[in-house]
């Protein structure tokens, strides 16, 4: 990436770099340790940093084991291999600026419920106790951010030495390079699609096995299962469900189609997204919530119906973009902008830009209803604390940074028919406000 196609000043930009290289490894952590060990309080974690300094950290950073190591092994090596032998259709992606198109095998949905079917019969048949997952969390957390950590590391040195396709290159900064990646489109072989795995399969499936062990540790621990842990997990694997049914649509969002594979999107959802997206439901485990038939009902269905309008949008710019333009928004024709674009091999090519429907209101405005669901799933926690709320602060600060990302990309690509369709959607993400 060079400094041009920067969105932010390049200086703003390293730093920010540098910052998330080096503290959000032991963020994960200390995320881990605020809600097991010190009782879901920020406070009780900072006056216990405050006090014993690098060195606390050092003692409570759980140490990689055996164990942890093996959990790990075998949870990628099952989707691994669902990810390369499930049948699927074939879909293809969108065509990058070098004009090179990805092909799929759209298996997600399917590997997804498999792995939730295996999983619970483990549990159920006696064999495996998801509790083991809670109860190693922290040094599964380590596990993966070391481990992660390399396997960018291997991400960057393979898009030096063996890249998949044209959709490569260095920006000549090894930070930058480690940090965004050096492919879009990284494989192993012909098929293994390096993030298909990290971002759906690992990731993805880890936020619906996660609220599951969650409950069933809760269970264990009380004797009975909160109202509060179940609203939770009912909300995240409806929009967990609902991803998996939309999988191919994610093969054309900023995710895969844009962002290169590096420390920021794979290590992200290897061990972030594990962490951070799951908190709520780590934070209940040891936190639980009566909230009582009406207030949990109530979330439930709020709930549900953000994570179908936030479906909703996708499949509108899906049903619109497959129909080439003719297919009803909202039982009308669509409006719309035919917008014309060059390649980076000098072809001329156009593109269809709805200005209708959901996407009338705001540029943006799927972000909207994922942002409110997230509150949805997380609010069954109550306000004791300020750390059931962690995903939902970063997801706003991460959808509104991504979506000035991306209109600053569609600007430079689209040029004078991007300033049109900014004139007939003049709001970014929430329509009337920003």
């Amino acid at each position: 990436m060079a400094e041009s196609q920067l969105v932010h000043p390049p200086l703003f930009t390293y730093i920010s770099m540098l910052t998330l290289l080096t503290l959000v490894p032991p963020f994960v952590i200390l995320m881990w340790y605020t809600n097991v060990h010190a009782d879901g309080s920020v406070l009780q974690t900072f006056n216990y940093l405050k006090e014993n300094g690098l060195q606390g950290l050092i003692d409570i950073w759980p140490r990689p084991t055996a164990i942890a190591g093996k959990i790990i092994i075998c949870y990628a090596l099952f989707e691994a291999t669902l990810q390369l032998l499930l049948p699927g259709k074939r879909v293809e992606g969108p065509i990058s600026p070098t004009g090179h198109r990805p092909v799929y095998k759209a298996n997600g949905m399917a590997a997804y419920t498999v792995t939730l079917i295996t999983y619970l019969s483990l549990w159920w048949f006696g064999i495996f106790n998801p509790t083991i997952v809670y109860d190693h969390l922290g040094e599964i957390l380590s596990t993966l951010n070391f481990g992660s950590l390399i396997f960018c590391l291997f991400l960057y040195i393979k898009g030096h030495v063996a890249p998949s396709s044209t959709d490569h290159g260095s920006s000549g900064n090894i930070i930058v390079d480690y940090y965004w990646g050096m492919e879009l489109y990284p494989r192993i072989g012909k098929h293994f699609d390096i993030k298909v795995f990290t971002n759906c399969r690992f990731g993805m499936i880890s936020w619906g096995l996660l609220p599951i062990t969650y409950c069933i540790k809760q269970y264990e621990e009380y004797g009975s299962l909160s109202d509060s842990m179940l609203i939770h997990t009912i909300i995240t694997l409806v929009y967990v469900t609902k991803f998996f049914w939309w999988e191919a649509g994610y093969w054309n969002t900023m995710d895969i189609a844009h962002d290169r594979a590096g420390f920021y999107i794979c290590w992200g959802c290897l061990v972030f997204l594990p962490c951070m997206y799951t908190s709520p439901g780590m934070y209940l485990v040891k936190h639980p919530v009566n909230l009582g038939p009406q207030l949990a009902i109530s979330i439930l269905v709020a709930g549900i119906l953000c994570v179908y309008i936030n479906y909703d949008c996708d499949r509108q710019r899906q049903e619109f973009r497959r129909t080439n333009g003719k297919a009803l928004v909202w039982g009308k024709a669509p409006s719309k902008i035919v917008a014309s674009y060059t390649t980076t091999t000098g072809e001329t090519k156009s593109s269809l830009l709805l200005t209708s429907g959901w996407w009338g209101l705001s540029r943006h405005f799927h972000y909207v209803p994922e942002i409110l669901a997230s509150f949805f799933w997380s609010v069954p926690a109550l306000f004791n604390h300020i750390m059931p709320y962690f995903y939902v602060i970063y997801l706003t600060g991460l959808l509104l940074d991504r979506a000035k990302r991306d209109d600053e990309r569609c600007k430079s690509k689209y040029g004078k028919y991007w300033k049109k369709y900014c004139e007939k959607v003049p709001y970014r993400v929430i329509p009337g406000i920003y």
